[in-house]
């Protein structure tokens, strides 16, 4: 008797179709007929491109364009279907072997959701098994280590966390798996007593060398990166909104120096400095005003409905 989770919807069978859809023109654009430059192109001269995609679904998804986004996975999953016909044109493997493989890897590393076969499990064989979030990491790691001794590769925890990653994304991916195992600051406040541990020691360095100084701002970002694991923050979500911040007030402060018959390029430290603290006290009395408007709006509605204002809290948050 088939299973019923073996029956494909509409939305799994239209999916397949399209990838098929996708390999098929894939395969005519690197055939002799095709076209010139995709039949040139190599795994490494696609590289860039890759990166590229992938960091604009990156920003679709910042911007919460969910329309956007659409377009711009299409694109990543061409990206890979493109790497793998050129490794199946070489007779290495294909894109089915690429989606088996990542198949069989959920599968094995949800044994709280999956029997061996890929079978859901019922709610009373679920009974029992891990039920967390942090738990569930905990037992991804643990059966990680137990594939790579059963394939006689010695395991370590950061073996698979790639250098290629930007480094903020894998000083964060860093922290999150060596916190799964336990190796972890008990409090929030330990790791902020650790930040200004290597300020401090930062300071010392700048009157050493460059190399050492180098050496403690990594340190001193890694531990920021650290901080923002665990308050939730991605680190490199922050810093772009930070960039973004920041170029859109320099950006005003140009407007103004113009304004005034001026440019960056003539005008002094203090004069830009002034600019810069004009635009910042235009803007901030609008955040505050639209902090005032949501809370009357909040009141308000409120009001209407009969429901009492929830107080915070007064005790402590648990780090």
């Amino acid at each position: 008797m088939t299973h019923p989770a073996s029956r494909l919807s509409i939305r799994e069978r239209r999916a397949a179709r399209a990838i098929a859809r996708l390999v098929r023109i894939m395969a005519i654009l690197r055939s002799r007929d095709g076209c010139p430059w995709d039949r040139k192109q190599t795994p490494k001269t696609l590289r860039p491109f890759l990166i590229e995609e992938t960091y604009e679904a990156i920003d679709a998804i910042d911007r919460g364009d969910m329309k956007e986004l659409a377009g711009e996975l299409g694109d990543v999953m061409f990206q890979c279907i493109f790497q793998a016909q050129i490794a199946a044109e070489a007779g290495r493997f294909d894109i089915a072997d690429s989606l088996d493989h990542i198949v069989q890897k959920l599968i094995r590393r949800h044994p709280h959701v999956f029997t061996a076969n890929g079978v859901p499990l019922s709610k009373a064989a679920r009974r029992g098994k891990v039920r967390t979030s942090g738990a569930v990491l905990q037992q991804w790691e643990a059966l990680k280590a137990g594939e790579q001794a059963k394939a006689g590769v010695e395991p370590r925890l950061l073996s698979g966390v790639p250098r290629a990653l930007p480094a903020l994304t894998r000083a964060l991916e860093i922290g999150t798996r060596v916190a799964a195992v336990g190796f972890e600051w008990p409090t929030t406040a330990g790791v902020m007593d650790k930040i200004e541990e290597e300020a401090r020691e930062l300071r010392a360095a700048l009157h050493e060398s460059p190399a050492r100084a180098g050496e403690e701002m990594g340190d001193l970002l890694f531990s920021i990166a650290n901080l923002s694991r665990r308050l939730g923050i991605d680190p490199e979500a922050a810093l772009r909104e930070a960039n973004d911040k920041f170029t859109s007030r320099f950006s005003a402060l140009e407007d103004s120096l113009e304004a005034a018959g001026s440019t960056v390029h003539a005008a002094t430290l203090e004069e830009m400095e002034a600019a810069w603290q004009q635009v910042k006290a235009a803007r901030l009395p609008a955040r505050r005003k639209a902090s005032r408007t949501t809370t009357d709006r909040s009141r308000s509605e409120r009001a209407r409905s009969g429901r009492p204002s929830r107080r915070r809290s007064r005790r402590p948050r648990r780090s």
